[in-house]
């Protein structure tokens, strides 16, 4: 699977958010080592604390269903669903996936003019906290 069609999958995840509160919706897809893709998007909740970002939604139902390999995660969003920059995690999603996924572990960032950028967990979230 290429990172513009993993993007394409995450765009398509991100007209599902529920974001009234923020008007910021995002969408994930994130890729398994079995070529499984599992879509997320975010879910806000008047209770901002049981909200959940778009990143942990797809890691959950991946996880959930016994996944426990993945190879990449693409994430798009913006204000209003227009994704004028990039969007990274946050750092709450960052250390969910420090869980399961290595420092090499690829992350995808795409906007509505088609741009991509590929970082990894690494230099998302280096020197993650680790039992």
């Amino acid at each position: 699977m290429t990172d513009q069609q993993l993007l394409e999958m995450a765009k398509g995840a991100m007209q599902f958010a529920y974001a009234p509160y923020s008007g910021f919706l995002v969408g994930a897809a994130l890729l398994c080592d079995d070529g499984m893709v599992y879509c997320g998007c975010n879910i806000e909740n008047a209770s901002f604390g049981v909200t959940n970002c778009a990143e942990r939604t797809a890691l959950f139902k991946a996880l959930s269903e016994g996944k426990r390999h993945f190879q990449a995660i693409a994430v798009i969003g913006g204000q209003n669903g227009v994704c004028s920059d990039f969007t990274t995690p946050c750092g709450m999603c960052r250390q969910a996936l420090s869980e399961f996924c290595k420092a090499d572990f690829r992350i995808v960032l795409g906007d509505d003019s088609g741009s991509i950028k590929t970082m990894t967990l690494g230099n998302l979230l280096p020197g993650a906290f680790q039992l």
